[in-house]
């Protein structure tokens, strides 16, 4: 196996040359769990740990290695664990807000070439929801494409009406898929390129490991049945990057409950192009779309061009993605004040 297999593509050799040192190799984080580290390269899977340098220099979660990384490791005790020291520049990433009230962003994963953006067709659909997973996809540069699953629990009829329902809010790609059935599962693999990596993204009890085990041929990870409202529980406890037979990654992500967002208005603006559109037609260049006569969008709205139901969500996430935004910075210069404090005391002190 080569670097080249697990994705390490010209781009990132482009971006290595100044990080790269002769006593450190090249791998990738294969799987994060509660802070500790597994790394991957051409020949083997590692246990890994921060160095001590870059957990302290390191002022904030983003800046720590995340599942998808691209890293510099130093390996020992006969190659059986390494030491990370850096973290090579991310292409494309997956982060959120942190849960509660807390205001500072989580990486999911790193690198990503696709985002399957995956619901079930029975409970858990949800286009607000997918709204918002769609402007973390486009927030992080991601390409996003949606899965439809359980198509087995509903008729026909109505599983082609969900799917339109999903084209009308997304350029992106959709299918239809039955992990009971196998209908759309070939359509499915025949996404999957070599070399390349996908992330599953979705709610707990969509049907993600059950996919996975499907694509590997066995049940390597454990799910818990299905409810008799046809809701099942997602059983990752960790973010993991699984290399498929033919080539391909998958990072597994648990299910997620809160979906906040931070500084993502171009995200959102991505994801809802439409509306961006139409505002270049506004009255007033920084209109809200709320309250301001001459407003563009409201009066597509009026007209029954654009779902109400759409231009709530929109308005939503900007006003949410700015606020936690503010709040973040806040936060940074109140940190970065804290940190001229703490080296002015400890100046003073050696005095």
């Amino acid at each position: 196996m080569k670097l080249s297999d697990l994705g390490f593509d010209p781009w990132f050799e482009e971006h290595i040359t100044s990080l790269h040192e002769d006593d450190r190799s090249i791998a990738r984080i294969s799987a994060v769990d509660r802070g500790s580290y597994l790394i991957r390269d051409e020949l083997k899977e590692v246990p890994a740990e921060l160095s001590g340098k870059l957990s302290y220099q390191t002022g904030n979660a983003v800046g720590l290695p995340c599942v998808g990384d691209w890293v510099t490791a130093q390996y020992y005790n006969q190659g059986k664990a390494a030491i990370i020291h850096r973290v090579l520049p991310r292409r494309t990433f997956l982060r959120r807000k942190t849960k509660g009230d807390a205001v500072d962003f989580q990486m999911i994963a790193a690198n990503i070439d696709t985002a399957f953006i995956v619901q079930s067709c029975h409970v858990d659909f949800n286009p607000r929801r997918l709204d918002r997973y769609l402007v973390m996809a486009a927030d992080g540069h991601v390409e996003p494409m949606v899965i439809l699953t359980k198509t087995d629990l509903i008729s026909r009829d109505e599983c082609e009406h969900k799917l339109a329902i999903v084209a009308s809010v997304t350029k992106a790609k959709v299918l239809g898929l039955s992990n009971v059935t196998g209908i759309g599962f070939d359509a499915f693999q025949r996404a999957l390129s070599p070399g390349r990596t996908y992330c599953l993204l979705g709610s707990s009890g969509v049907g993600k490991t059950t996919l996975i085990n499907r694509l590997i041929g066995r049940e390597a990870f454990g799910t818990k049945p299905v409810s008799d409202t046809g809701k099942g529980t997602h059983t990752t406890s960790r973010r993991q990057l699984i290399l498929l037979a033919e080539g391909a990654m998958l990072i597994d992500t648990p299910g997620m409950r809160e979906l906040g967002l931070v500084g993502a208005s171009d995200g959102v603006n991505t994801g809802f192009e439409d509306f961006v559109t139409l505002s270049a037609h506004c009255r007033y260049a920084d209109c809200s779309h709320v309250h301001e006569p001459g407003c563009a969008v409201r009066t597509a709205i009026e007209k029954g061009e654009l779902s109400e139901d759409r231009y709530s969500s929109y308005v939503k996430l900007k006003k949410e993605s700015e606020y936690h935004e503010m709040s973040y910075r806040d936060k940074r210069k109140k940190d970065r004040a804290f940190g001229r404090f703490i080296k002015t005391a400890k100046k003073r002190k050696k005095r």
